[in-house]
């Protein structure tokens, strides 16, 4: 049994902790698109619709009605009909989807799997990169952004960096986090959920630069 294997119920539960109707429902997007793209013959409407999602990061939810089988959004995960503006549901369904689209672009493995959150997509990152600072510093700076827009921005460009590390991650999850984080305090409290995801992740043996910082320390003292 593999380690990923090992750790696999545990993720299932804090799948199903985290997830609430929102999660379950971009997750069952996801999957679908994401198993019509994948087919040994992609489905031409999907590889058409991913291309189209890509276009719609950043953008405002419903600015493109011909997407609606991706970006619907239930009324009973609305709570509301009003039509002014949009919710932070859906802005949510909409970002994680149109983000998912921007990760599977030319991939041939499955970019949304079931328990992979962000912080642990990083820390996975970190390890597969040949410059770890960079990530690490980009992921610094998705944690200090101070609006949701500028949040997106830094996540369109750290999921950029999985796609070509070919690191999945869970868009039902993700859009969990995308709503709490338009709520007042919510930015704290999914930058802390982040943070013990990626601190969880790293490897638990001692790598040689860490022997060789300590043993610098204990000379130098």
């Amino acid at each position: 049994m593999t380690t990923a294997e090992a750790h696999a119920p545990a993720r299932r539960t804090w799948v199903r902790k985290r997830r609430t109707e929102v999660g379950d429902h971009v997750a069952r997007t996801v999957g679908r698109l994401q198993a019509l793209y994948l087919r040994d013959n992609p489905l031409p409407q999907a590889v058409s619709a991913l291309a189209r999602l890509r276009r719609a990061i950043g953008r405002d939810p419903g600015f493109d009605y011909t997407l609606e089988d991706y970006l619907y959004v239930p009324d009973e995960l609305l709570n509301t009909r009003q039509l002014e503006s949009a919710t932070d549901v859906e802005y949510a369904v909409h970002d994680a989807v149109s983000l998912y689209a921007l990760h599977q672009q030319s991939r041939a493995e499955k970019m949304h799997v079931d328990g992979s959150g962000l912080g642990r997509a990083m820390a996975e990152l970190v390890r597969a990169s040949s410059g770890p600072d960079g990530v690490r510093r980009r992921f610094s700076a998705l944690g200090t952004a101070s609006t949701y827009q500028e949040s997106i921005h830094h996540l369109r460009g750290l999921i950029t960096m999985l796609r070509g590390h070919q690191i999945p991650l869970d868009y039902g999850l993700l859009a969990e986090d995308l709503r709490t984080l338009r709520l007042p305090g919510g930015r704290q409290r999914v930058q802390a959920v982040w943070g013990r995801e990626f601190f969880r992740s790293r490897p638990h043996a001692t790598t040689d630069s860490d022997n060789s910082i300590e043993t610098s320390e204990g000379t130098s003292a």
